[in-house]
């Protein structure tokens, strides 16, 4: 952990929130005048696309499961020595993972190159000046028994709706804009299930906040559900795990966020369709407190 470099961290699988996640922290960064480095979870996947296709079939071959949750997929160690290398010096490597055309089109046009979807950029030494590294990405808070992600972060944010939800959201995400079938998305899922027991879900048991997505729809079935439950369908569960590191004032959040209320003393409820207003009022006296200790250093 660092004063004077801090890491931000958070953490969740695909489909968590991850635009409400963005948007609050880029209002945050906005408003307190920060410069963040940007750093994506997808970068540290050990395989591109296609070699991530033949190793599923080799592992599959040798009766193994290979996803993007567990570590033989991830370069953990990578992402450890990243927090730490930032929060020593301020400064550390950085490669992106090209999901689409149109990023390849953006990273080529600054690296002049030729590099296609599914593909990684090199890794490139950023030294300019920055005030926190913000991470986002599925092993922001990853423990196994080689590396330990979570205790070089400063802030360790948790972002998930219950398990149902994410299947349903998966299941209509891969439908919709990949054409996967149900039944590859569901031999998907269950390929990645002793990893995501394993890797994924452990971390919310470390992070300092987590913001927990529960719809108030039936969704007892993900797998037969024909749409995926509005915002406003649903409530957010923010658990604070130490509410006085974070100094959580229980009474004022409740007063700034309409229809919010305790569920228990360090757990407060909020309407879904005001999460990033949530996060927002969360977050920013927090992160504020961060910076002043950091420039103050």
């Amino acid at each position: 952990m660092s004063v004077k470099h801090p890491v931000i961290a958070v953490t969740g699988s695909s489909g968590a929130g991850t635009t409400t996640v963005k948007n609050a922290f880029e209002h945050i960064f906005f408003r307190e005048r920060i410069t963040p480095l940007v750093v994506e979870g997808d970068s540290f996947h050990r395989y591109n696309r296609v070699e991530m296709k033949e190793a599923i079939n080799n592992f599959a071959k040798e009766g193994r499961n290979l996803s993007h949750f567990g570590p033989e997929a991830n370069h953990f160690d990578l992402i450890a020595e990243t927090f730490k290398q930032y929060g020593e010096t301020g400064a550390c490597r950085r490669r992106y993972y090209i999901h689409s055309d149109a990023e390849a089109v953006e990273h080529n046009t600054r690296l002049n190159s030729s590099y296609k979807a599914g593909e990684f950029t090199p890794w490139e030494e950023i030294s300019e000046p920055t005030d926190l590294l913000f991470y986002e990405g599925l092993h922001g808070g990853v423990v196994d028994n080689n590396v330990d992600v979570a205790k070089f972060t400063d802030l360790l944010i948790g972002v998930v709706p219950i398990v149902n939800l994410e299947w349903i959201q998966k299941i209509h995400r891969d439908n919709a804009q990949r054409g996967y079938s149900a039944e590859a998305i569901v031999d998907t899922i269950l390929r990645r299930m002793d990893d995501y027991v394993h890797y994924i879900t452990p971390q919310f048991s470390c992070t300092d906040i987590n913001f927990q997505r529960v719809p108030t729809v039936d969704t007892s079935n993900p797998f037969i559900a024909r749409d995926i439950p509005t915002p406003d369908e649903s409530f957010v569960v923010i658990r604070f795990r130490d509410p006085k590191k974070c100094s959580a004032d229980f009474p004022y959040l409740l007063s700034m966020i309409h229809d919010s209320f305790m569920s228990r003393r360090n757990t407060i409820v909020v309407p879904g369709g005001k999460m990033g207003l949530a996060m927002e009022i969360v977050l920013a006296p927090i992160i504020h407190d961060m910076i002043e200790k950091s420039r103050a250093g």
